[in-house]
């Protein structure tokens, strides 16, 4: 009689601890099913060292979520949800506990990015670091010369020498660090194109292969334009014509262009007038893109030396003066009419 009370004991025992044990489990699973309280997107810092119980706490904190005994038991019954990771990472709405440490243990950390685009001036760019979010901002005092020289290039004058492309960045990486990025990404491009570059081609460097390439990219927007106006330039050159190209009388201008180019302007002296010296001004005028450098390694075949705009989204290339000035005249007129 005995025995049989103590099973029977034993039993109701039993069925007490499983049905707590159940009752744990399935307070917790709730606990971590539990969607966070964000409206929008949020970065989340998760430092070195940091476990589950501080992003728990720093949760708390932001108003993600209230506290709630079931915290304890949870990394005991989910034992990954200790695993995270030192990092930013960007925890979205809807998320539940479990999702946001499944977030905070991939590795996937958050990463923002940058565009420069083709054509774009070296002050341009710094003005879009200046204002970019999440990066480290080292630049501010710095003369660009000691800017070259922290990226590790040679030249005084950074104009060209960064390839202009859209950049992820880490929260917390450096505008330095990624002004090398681009520098090692023009280096790239510029050596391939060099490489593939016609024989005939008059440009001795792959520096001078970048000046041509700048003006290229001022000059046109258009990719089916881009060899022919190369071709342009290239056979000017050859013959010891001096470019005469609008876009660099504006770069040499500076502060001092107001929009406008008169032709006292044209006149003026200054390293970058190509109305006035001969060959190719002494430094890009902007930043190139891919498509710009090897038009100017592989310009197009052809008889032109004068273009001028059509007034319609694209130019007119012309062979002799006197085409060249038709095609002026029929310019200005669309601009009347217009």
């Amino acid at each position: 009689m005995l025995k049989k009370r103590f099973l029977g004991l034993m039993s109701v025992l039993m069925a007490i601890v499983l049905a707590s044990v159940a009752g744990v489990l399935w307070q917790t699973k709730a606990f971590i099913s539990t969607p966070l309280s964000l409206q929008t997107p949020q970065l989340f810092t998760v430092p070195s060292g940091a476990h589950y119980h501080k992003v728990i706490a720093k949760f708390e904190d932001n108003g993600w979520m209230v506290s709630s005994i079931w915290s304890k038991f949870a990394p005991r019954v989910y034992p990954e949800l200790t695993r995270v990771q030192a990092g930013t990472f960007q925890i979205q709405p809807g998320q539940t506990l479990a999702e946001a440490f499944a977030t905070l243990r991939s590795g996937q950390q958050y990463q923002d990015e940058i565009t420069f685009v083709e054509g774009s001036t070296f002050a341009q760019w710094r003005k879009q670091l200046a204002s970019a979010p999440h990066l480290d901002k080292t630049l501010d005092g710095m003369s660009e010369q000691a800017i070259a020289d922290a990226i590790g290039l040679t030249h005084d004058k950074l104009e060209g020498l960064l390839l202009p492309e859209t950049y992820a960045y880490d929260v917390g990486d450096t505008d330095i660090a990624l002004l090398k990025r681009a520098a090692r990404a023009m280096e790239s491009a510029l050596e391939q194109a060099w490489q593939q570059r016609i024989e005939d081609l008059p440009i001795e460097t792959p520096y001078q292969l970048l000046i041509l390439a700048s003006i290229i990219e001022k000059e046109t927007a258009l990719a089916s334009e881009r060899e022919k106006v190369a071709s342009v330039f290239v056979n000017r050159l050859r013959r010891g014509m001096r470019l005469q190209t609008d876009p660099t009388v504006i770069y040499g201008m500076g502060d001092n262009y107001d929009g406008n180019i008169r032709k006292r302007d044209l006149r003026t002296p200054t390293p970058y007038n190509t109305y006035v010296i001969n060959g190719l001004p002494p430094t890009p005028i902007a930043m190139p893109g891919k498509a710009a450098i090897l038009a100017a390694a592989q310009p197009a075949k052809t008889d032109y030396y004068y273009f001028v705009a059509t007034g319609k989204g694209g130019h007119q290339f012309s062979t002799t003066l006197a085409e060249h000035n038709r095609a002026v005249r029929d310019y200005l007129k669309v601009l009347k009419n217009q």
